[in-house]
């Protein structure tokens, strides 16, 4: 935590109202409805909605899949089905429904049809087919209880055919929908401009007539239904309120109800319809499929009402599903209006002051903590501010929310970049001073206590990096001082980046020798596995080095890295006065005496079993030999990386092969066969060829009964 001044606390106003400029301006407007998807998922995962659907005031009569499934409408157009809705229709308007509404629309007639058939066409074979639908339509409509729908376009309308407008006299009413530039559906428009005056849209007229109203326009220019002031932050729409997520909505088959009407089942239809508003519509997996405000919780095609003459067919339980029928977003708009439930949204003014203010909280404790702590402080604000958001969507209230999450985002952005480059630069000047003698992390935790790293340490399982120009000394000897200086250089630094971009840490060089760890300072758990990609890297480093660099011409420079892994004391070691973070235990030990074994096989890399143990399947693997080093009583098995698995070359696959095969025999006593397996590579192998001298050796002198295939190496 770092103490803050007047300059920082100007520097925040600035940001947060920068940031609040920007996150509430009209090219991000998309952030306002994604608000209201996160409000709507997060409510009804925490506070999910139970009430009954019984208790709907709107229902939707569904021209489901088991409609299009079932007798007598399988395989039959949609135009021959006119005469059962027309039934169906009657049977709810009897049952006490206050308004029906068309959510479908049926463009032409059967009656239309120019098809030939005979010697005249399909449509004048069936004149009259409609007509028991049409006087259906007529006298549900003289009573004031039928709406049709229609799409309004300049381009491509989408009306009733002519005699369904007589029918009902006219009463159609739009059922175009409000998408945002993210094509959501969140909002529906209240009215539309028809011959210069405006006619309610589909959703207010069904609440309309449902309550005995006529919408008005109030002085403020908010249209009110039944005293009730329609909230809408978009001018002429309301905000839809999915507060069951579409499971409030009873959701009848047709095709049961048209087998109700069959049966007779009068009772049923009172039971199910009586003073409800109701909504015709097709529910189907492919057509007329809307992404609304629940396309981040997944909304329900309704919920299933209950039957009357048909079981319910066998299926899996309803999921939710990211889009819906377009019919329960008229549904939800009709219920919003009837139960006076529409969401509020804030106007552009409020929600700019809230983005800023929040933003401005989170700069200022930019100002004061680390970036880390920083991001703590935005975590623990944003579930708070999310929580009072989420209580206020219960009660229809929306606050903004991804607005000044966001900015508040920003806002860390930008107060550390100003700190950067205004407010920390001493800080930066202590990290200068220590950079090329201390490891970044140290330096990090220095920073952060402002403190000087003291002594200690701690016990880390890591993996340590040895590395060794072969027979160095011999060529420094024909070199000058200069042009040694300038290889070294080149070498290290190559070999450094390659340690360091693996996530190595650097511990110290020793003349040509670098050692490194991994695992440390910074946690790593594939520490083993990035220390053999480095070592693997480092070796195809030196070979372009030796092809491409100048300073390297002639010298043909190769090198032994030794690997192993496991328990070892990290920290701060020294004096008082002067220390260094590194890192002591046998675990270094080993690692240093590979790097030396590496020239009695004439391999480039070795590493111990728990190396090789620890980077799982990572790599292709030569087992070399079991051995013991000077100073350690216990033999090791050791092993050379040959490349990333599955990038080994034929080559590489065989001699690994053959290699096993020698190594298997010379394991089992059986030494002429292992001298015959390992002088066919010994040419090209210098560990075989080691073997095949070693094999040719104990096969003319056998050795005691007590042997044991462990190869003890005395010098290091």
């Amino acid at each position: 935590m770092r103490r803050i001044g007047g300059r920082d606390i100007v520097a925040a106003i600035l940001i947060a109202l920068l940031a609040g400029a920007i996150f509430t301006s009209p090219p991000l407007q998309v952030l306002q409805g994604l608000s209201l998807d996160i409000l709507t998922a997060l409510r009804g995962k925490l506070i999910a909605d139970r009430r009954d659907p019984a208790n709907s005031p709107v229902v939707v009569v569904a021209i489901d899949g088991e409609t299009y499934e079932t007798a007598p409408f399988k395989g039959s157009p949609t135009q021959t089905w006119t005469r059962e809705i027309g039934r169906v229709l009657g049977s709810i308007t009897e049952g006490g429904a206050r308004v029906i509404g068309f959510d479908v629309i049926f463009k032409n007639s059967i009656e239309q049809s120019e098809i030939p058939f005979g010697d005249t066409a399909l449509g004048g074979r069936m004149k009259g087919f409609d007509r028991d639908y049409l006087i259906a339509l007529r006298q549900i409509s003289d009573s004031g209880k039928l709406v049709l729908g229609e799409i309004l376009s300049n381009d491509h309308p989408e009306v009733p055919y002519r005699a369904q407008q007589v029918a009902v006299r006219n009463t159609v009413r739009a059922l175009n929908v409000h998408t945002d530039h993210d094509d959501v559906i969140r909002r529906m428009p209240l009215s539309f401009a028809i011959e210069g005056r405006p006619v309610p849209a589909m959703a207010v007229e069904l609440a309309a007539r449902a309550s005995g109203a006529k919408p008005e326009i109030a002085p403020s220019g908010a249209t009110d239904l039944s005293g009730y002031a329609i909230p809408s932050a978009v001018p002429n729409t309301m905000t839809l309120n999915f507060r069951g997520l579409g499971r409030d909505i009873p959701t009848f088959s047709f095709v049961d109800l048209r087998a109700c009407v069959e049966k007779g089942d009068r009772d049923f239809f009172r039971r199910a319809f009586d003073g409800k508003v109701v909504l015709l519509g097709t529910v189907l997996n492919f057509e007329d499929r809307k992404l609304t405000s629940m396309r981040l919780s997944g909304g329900h095609d309704g919920t299933p009402a209950a039957r009357c003459a048909l079981p319910a067919p066998a299926s899996a339980p309803q999921k939710s599903r990211s889009d819906v029928a377009g019919v329960f977003v008229h549904a939800t708009a009709v219920r919003n209006l009837m139960e006076h439930d529409a969401v509020t949204e804030l106007g552009f003014p409020m929600r700019a002051i809230l983005t800023i203010l929040f933003a401005a909280i989170i700069a200022c404790a930019a100002s004061i903590f680390v970036p880390t702590g920083a991001l703590a402080v935005w975590l623990v604000l944003t579930a708070g501010y999310t929580a009072a958001a989420v209580g206020a969507f219960v009660h229809a209230l929306a606050l903004p929310l991804a607005e000044p999450a966001l900015a508040s985002l920003a806002a860390i952005a930008m107060m550390i970049g100003y700190r950067f480059v205004l407010a920390d630069r001493d800080e930066r000047f202590l990290r200068k001073s220590f950079a090329l003698y201390l490891a970044p992390e140290v330096i990090e935790t220095m920073v952060a206590s402002g403190k000087m790293p003291a002594l200690g340490g701690e016990t880390r399982n890591v993996t340590m990096f040895f590395s060794d120009l072969s027979g160095f000394s011999s060529i420094a000897e024909t070199m000058t001082p200069g042009e040694l200086v300038t290889l070294m250089n080149e070498y290290l630094s190559a070999m450094t980046d390659i340690i360091e971009s693996h996530g190595g840490y650097v511990d110290k060089y020793i003349g040509d020798s670098i050692v490194a760890m991994f695992g440390a300072p910074a946690d790593d758990p594939a520490h083993a596995t990035n220390a053999v990609r480095a070592a693997l890297k480092c070796h195809d480093k030196l070979a372009e080095l030796n092809a491409d660099n100048p300073a390297f011409a002639g010298h043909g420079l190769s090198h032994r890295i030794g690997l192993n892994s496991g328990e070892a004391v990290v920290g701060n070691i020294g004096s008082r006065r002067r220390f260094n973070y590194t890192v002591m235990s046998d675990t270094v030990n080993v690692a240093s005496r590979l790097e030396g074994a590496n020239k009695y096989y004439g391999t480039a890399i070795m590493a111990s079993e728990t190396t090789m143990a620890q980077t799982g399947d990572a790599f292709a693997w030569r087992e070399l030999d079991a051995i013991r080093v000077l100073g350690r009583g216990e033999a090791i098995k050791v092993f050379e990386p040959l490349a990333e698995k599955g990038a080994e070359g034929d080559r590489q696959a065989k001699l690994a092969a053959a290699y096993a095969e020698g190594l298997a025999c010379w394991r089992a006593r059986d030494f002429a066969k292992a001298a015959d397996v390992f002088r066919q590579m010994a040419e090209a192998d210098p560990a075989s060829a080691l073997f095949a001298g070693r094999a040719n050796a104990l096969a003319a002198n056998p050795p005691p009964p007590d042997w044991t295939p462990v190869n003890i190496l005395e010098g290091k």
